[in-house]
């Protein structure tokens, strides 16, 4: 397998894996893309690499600077914006963990806050309150474990992950 064969099975294979984690497929190839590139890219250089609309890169693009995994890169003389992506995992790791828990589970959490204050009146809302407060104790653990991670050094994060896949 030569560089680029390599280089779009990792693209199309991250964009595959990106629908998984919550994310548009496009949206993880551009970031794909910008992962392996040894420079930065402009939105033509993405446009053309992938076969996407202008307003389809920038769109992708954009949301990737939201969530802090691809940065503009100012070039001096240079009127075209360049991107680049954020190369260190143990920061990808965290700002995707943070984004996904912005967008799943501090909702589910706002929720479950809302629907315990069911009155406990009836065998079916003894029911329904001891689910729901199971599920929100876990869901809270859930919240501050993730809490820890965002919040734990690279390295220790990365350690811990290749324990655990081992």
């Amino acid at each position: 397998m030569d560089l680029q064969q390599g280089k779009d099975r990792f693209i199309q294979s991250w964009g595959a894996f990106g629908s998984s984690w919550g994310i548009n497929r496009t949206m993880a190839q551009v970031h794909a893309l910008l992962l392996v590139s040894r420079s930065s890219l402009t939105a033509e250089e993405i446009m053309e690499e992938l076969q996407i609309s202008r307003g389809n890169a920038n769109m992708n693009i954009r949301s990737l600077i939201d969530w802090g995994l691809v940065y503009k890169d100012l070039k001096p003389g240079e009127r075209k914006e360049y991107f680049k992506a954020e190369k260190d995992m143990g920061i990808v790791v965290k700002r995707i963990i943070t984004e996904r828990k912005k967008k799943e589970l501090e909702p589910m959490l706002r929720i479950l806050d809302e629907i315990s204050s069911v009155e406990d009146v009836c065998e079916d809302s003894k029911e329904f309150t001891e689910v729901v407060g199971d599920i929100k104790l876990f869901a809270n653990k859930a919240d501050s474990m993730l809490d820890k991670l965002i919040k734990a050094e690279s390295s220790w994060l990365m350690g811990t992950f290749l324990k655990m896949v081992k």
